[in-house]
């Protein structure tokens, strides 16, 4: 079982595939360390723009724009959509801001439903470096653990 789940890891499918940007408002600017690198990687992941939560990354033609009302993502309107649109939905690309609130927890309840998650390194940041560099290891460890499960 976890030797195929790992597996799974490498083998995103476009058709079972969510792409989840996060929190990139132009407030954290000022505030989020390497703010620029992640809307680089943001432009990259939707070349065709996804809105304007700062005005670098073009959203008009993006798929779903939700507003966040709890840290996590992966909120039941959010849910409903992804069910309609992409039933067979099996991983999920996660990229934005604040590495170690919402992406975390969106880590967590993506795993908790069985998704296979993706947190882009480069795409992901905090108002701190040790902020950043620990959610990007407790995401690991969550999403190893789930994969030994």
């Amino acid at each position: 079982m976890a030797a195929r789940n790992i597996l799974k890891l490498g083998a995103l499918d476009a058709t079972k595939t969510a792409f989840l940007l996060c929190d990139i408002q132009e407030t954290f600017r000022p505030h989020v360390k390497h703010f620029g690198e992640v809307v680089k990687v943001a432009n990259k992941m939707y070349p065709k723009g996804l809105g304007h939560t700062t005005q670098d990354i073009n959203l008009t033609d993006a798929a779903m724009v939700f507003e966040k009302t709890r840290f996590s993502m992966f909120t039941p309107e959010l849910q409903e959509r992804l069910k309609k649109d992409i039933p067979n939905l099996s991983s999920v690309v996660l990229f934005g801001i604040e590495a170690h609130v919402c992406i975390e927890q969106t880590v967590i309840d993506l795993l908790s439903e069985d998704y296979t998650v993706h947190v882009l390194a480069d795409g992901v940041s905090s108002r701190s470096l040790m902020d950043r560099g620990l959610a990007l290891q407790v995401s690991s460890y969550f999403m190893l653990k789930y994969i030994r499960n």
